[in-house]
């Protein structure tokens, strides 16, 4: 083969590519009716009310209350097991005092590659009485565990929406003790 074949052939496979690129482009700004209204999200409620989901922790009545110090008070309104292996709990967590509460260091942990990523409730653990196995927050590929982290203060009368991810009990265990350093402990349902 000749330099001559092998440029023009290369030139003429650029001239391809820059078209089918530009044909691209051009149906990818094809023009739509502008003036139609864009469709409900999918996610959008269909009825007058929009009702909280399980993930946002909303509930008429906690599964459990846990006192800390200087009036801190844990909610937790959701324990719910998935299909994926996890148990996800939400709740709040509330300054029921009157003056600014620093929440505790102590509620980490104390274990290095948790300390490292700053605040979280990383020292949470659910034991299973029953199986006689103690269940840790569970952590990404990074070591950051999966719970609320970058908190450090709650005014008087503020709370804070609240999540830990722990892997799941057996389905046959449908409570476990909830364990929070500097905290009460409390007996909580799981569901799903």
């Amino acid at each position: 083969m000749s330099i001559r074949f092998t440029a023009k052939t290369r030139r003429g496979m650029v001239a391809l590519t820059v078209a089918a690129g530009l044909a691209l482009s051009v149906a990818g700004c094809g023009g739509g009716d502008d003036t139609k209204k864009p469709d409900a999200s999918p996610s959008a409620s269909k009825d007058a009310g929009s009702k909280p989901s399980a993930q946002e922790g909303q509930s008429s009545k906690p599964l459990a209350e846990l006192k800390g110090p200087s009036g801190l008070l844990l909610q937790i309104t959701s324990a719910v097991r998935d299909s994926g292996g996890f148990v996800t709990l939400n709740g709040s967590l509330k300054n029921d005092g009157s003056e600014i509460v620093t929440i505790p260091a102590e509620l980490s942990g104390n274990e290095t590659e948790i300390i490292n990523n700053g605040r979280s409730f990383g020292g949470a653990t659910l034991v299973d009485s029953k199986g006689k196995k103690r269940y840790y927050v569970l952590r990404d590929t990074d070591g950051r565990p999966l719970t609320t982290t970058g908190f450090s203060a709650l005014k008087a009368g503020e709370s804070m929406a609240v999540f830990l991810q722990f892997p799941s009990p057996p389905a046959s265990t449908t409570e476990a003790t909830f364990q929070l350093p500097m905290f009460a402990s409390a007996l909580i349902k799981i569901s799903g």
